[in-house]
C-alpha cells in the first residue's frame, strides 16, 4: 500500500465513514420485530460500541497529531522549566511531582510541589524497619 502519511491517513478516514454507513444501513434495513431481535440489537450494538472504542484512539491520535503540526501542543516541553518557561539544557531536573524544572525552581517550596516527600519517606521506613512489639506477659521466665 506504498502511501505517503496524508494519503494513508485520508484512506483510513474513508475506511472508517464506509463501514460506518454499512452500520447504519444495516441498523436501518432490519426493524425490530420481536424480543428476539432485541437481544440480537444488543449484541450487535455492543460490537459497534467495541469499535467505536478501538476507532477513538486512532481519530484521538490523528487529533494530537493535526494539534501539534498546527504549532502548539497541549503538552508542556521536557526542555523548558514549568515555572519560569526558561529554556533548559544537560541543567532540567525532573521533580517527583511531574514536570521539569530550572536550578531556580527545583526545591519543593519553590514551585509549590504537592508531592509529599516526607510521607513517602516514612512509609518507605515503615515498611522495611516493622516494629517489634515487646511480649505483654510479665510472669514469664
Amino acid at each position: 500500500m506504498n502511501l505517503c502519511s496524508k494519503c494513508y491517513r485520508d484512506q483510513l478516514k474513508t475506511d472508517e465513514q464506509s463501514v460506518l454507513a454499512k452500520a447504519a444501513f444495516e441498523k436501518s434495513a432490519n426493524p425490530k420485530k420481536d424480543l428476539t431481535a432485541q437481544a440480537e440489537s444488543v449484541g450487535s450494538s455492543d460490537s459497534t460500541v467495541a469499535y467505536e472504542t478501538t476507532a477513538s484512539p486512532s481519530s484521538a491520535s490523528s487529533d494530537s497529531a493535526t494539534s501539534s503540526s498546527n504549532g502548539k501542543s497541549g503538552s508542556v516541553a521536557k526542555n523548558r522549566c514549568f515555572s519560569c518557561n526558561k529554556k533548559l539544557g544537560l541543567t532540567a531536573i525532573k521533580c517527583k511531582c511531574g514536570p521539569v524544572f530550572c536550578s531556580a525552581h527545583r526545591y519543593p517550596e519553590k514551585h509549590s510541589c504537592e508531592f509529599n516527600n516526607k510521607g513517602v519517606g516514612r512509609e518507605s521506613l515503615a515498611k522495611l524497619n516493622p516494629q517489634v512489639k515487646a511480649d505483654k506477659m510479665i510472669d514469664r521466665f
